[in-house]
């Protein structure tokens, strides 16, 4: 499986100007391997969680998104930065199946298992079964994480926190590690609003 030519590309620039901008505290990044295949998982506060969490590892992330980003003139862009494009409308198994083949090719999938950016009073919305999903059929750890604070250009107060990997089983049934991951992220973005 090729690596996303742009995304290398653009990686160093994300960065620098992440980190001039917004000036965001990244912990946990022990808990990412250095290598081997992985899935990220957590809440979605902004659209510009994903160069936030391109910022946090050197390894290549292919972020599943929204397939209205590959529609026109943003085409070219985001597919070769490697996002898998996602059919909110439907159970997408296409979208699924990919997500998979790149994990078996011992890459890193990033998903917001929300399924869209909060926008409620609620810590979290409950979560889409896909993460666990892929991970059950992959038997891939899933590395959670919550983003925290705002992006606001010059202040600090942006943070992103990797969390202790979790295993979860090859089952038909995942609703509870579903929840289970849910949980691990609502109860840490709760401790950390306190």
């Amino acid at each position: 499986m090729k690596e996303p030519i742009l995304y290398k590309t653009l990686r160093p620039l994300i960065v620098f100007l992440v980190k001039i901008l917004y000036k965001p505290e990244i912990i946990g990044t022990e808990n990412i391997p250095e290598d081997g295949k992985v899935v990220l998982a957590g809440n979605h506060t902004n659209n510009l969680d994903c160069v936030l969490l391109i910022t946090s590892t050197k390894r290549t992330i292919h972020f599943l998104a929204k397939d209205e980003l590959v529609q026109g003139f943003k085409k070219g862009l985001f597919l070769n930065m490697g996002i898998i494009p996602v059919n909110r409308r439907i159970h997408d198994k296409d979208a699924l199946q990919k997500a998979i083949d790149v994990l078996n090719n011992d890459k890193v999938i990033g998903i917001f298992p929300e399924g869209t950016i909060n926008r409620t009073d609620n810590t979290i919305i409950p979560f889409k079964i896909g993460a666990v999903k892929m991970a059950s059929v992959t038997n891939t750890k899933i590395v959670p994480f919550i983003i925290t604070g705002e992006y606001k250009i010059g202040n600090k107060g942006l943070k992103i926190e990797f969390l202790e990997p979790i295993e979860i089983p090859k089952k038909e049934d995942l609703t509870e590690y579903n929840e289970e991951l849910e949980n691990i992220i609502s109860k840490k973005l709760k401790k950390e609003k306190k």
